[in-house]
């Protein structure tokens, strides 16, 4: 059945705080900053807003390390319950990407998923540090990557640098989770295209600008992107897809469409050779559609191809 998501991914520059204000002032100016960022979103009701990386660290180029970590243990769960706060007021999940401190005293690069009640339903820290972040400021390497249950699908994340690395992709090839959620100060170009088409998934990234927010679709397709004048875009996406190739299906599309109609989706980007089905009514899913005309999914045919190269008899001596 249709699954129609709002998202929205809101980002800001740094903000510029004077390292000589008391300690709480400066979380309190921290907090009324993103009060002020979120009014750009929250009218348009969405089921998820997507911060960027440290998205309350007080700008590098003012407010030296030693500063920061004074801030960061005087702020403790304020910022964090403000955003719960924000959550369960608008029923929406929120994003909140910080420098978190553990009970031994080490740091994580971590990213909290805030529910529509405001609860925490899950944290991932940065699996791909820098290497100042470990050698400089005490933050651990994560070692998992959750997938985490919401009520509208299945959401996996990724924070700045480790877009660079196949491991952690390939880790969510293997979970497919339906939306991956990019927390960021660097926008990593076609890396965040091949994510979405590599793990079948949409892809949320919020990133400091001048570079654009993008929202991008399971066949690696800007779906919506933020400009140099506003630093946040909202667009909804439907979940209830698949990738498909257009080999052995194609033959089907128009008896589909006959039958269905505006009740599914057979979306072409170009060039790709594969479509995005979605089913668009809440009378059947997309896999019922999938059963329906005996369609094969991308990588059941994938696999198939590889199969039969390793056939006996198929590949050359």
């Amino acid at each position: 059945m249709a699954n129609y998501v709002k998202i929205s991914c809101l980002s800001a520059a740094p903000y510029a705080i004077d390292p000589a204000l008391d300690l709480q002032a400066a979380v309190e100016l921290m907090i009324a900053h993103w009060r002020r960022q979120l009014e750009w979103v929250l009218p348009e009701k969405p089921d998820l807003i997507v911060l960027p990386e440290y998205c309350d660290r007080p700008s590098k180029s003012s407010y030296p390390t030693e500063r920061r970590v004074a801030f960061y243990r005087q702020r403790q769960s304020q910022i964090r319950d403000f955003f719960a706060e924000t959550a369960r007021e608008h029923q929406c999940y929120i994003t909140y990407s910080a420098h978190m401190e553990m009970e031994d005293g080490s740091w994580r690069n971590a990213t909290q998923l805030l529910d529509r009640n405001g609860q925490v339903a899950g944290i991932y820290c940065k699996n791909h540090l820098v290497i100042e972040e470990r050698t400089l400021h005490n933050t651990y390497y994560g070692k998992a990557a959750p997938v985490i249950q919401t009520d509208f699908g299945r959401v996996a994340f990724a924070i700045c640098f480790d877009l660079n690395f196949d491991e952690l992709r390939l880790k969510y090839v293997k979970e497919q989770p339906d939306l991956i959620v990019f927390n960021s100060a660097y926008h990593g170009g076609l890396m965040q295209n091949y994510w979405a088409y590599s793990c079948r998934t949409h892809f949320a990234g919020a990133v400091y600008p001048p570079a654009p927010n993008s929202i991008i679709s399971p066949v690696g397709e800007l779906i919506g992107a933020s400009t140099n004048y506003y630093s946040f875009v909202t667009r909804t996406v439907n979940l209830d897809c698949a990738v498909i190739h257009i080999d052995y299906n194609e033959e089907h599309f128009n008896r589909m469409k006959q039958q269905y109609g505006t009740k599914i989706g057979i979306h072409d980007p170009g060039l790709l050779g594969s479509v995005l089905l979605t089913s668009e009514t809440d009378e059947f899913t997309v896999d019922d559609i999938i059963e329906e005309f005996g369609l094969e999914r991308l990588d059941d045919y994938f696999q198939r191809a590889l199969t039969h190269r390793c056939a006996p008899g198929n590949m050359e001596a």
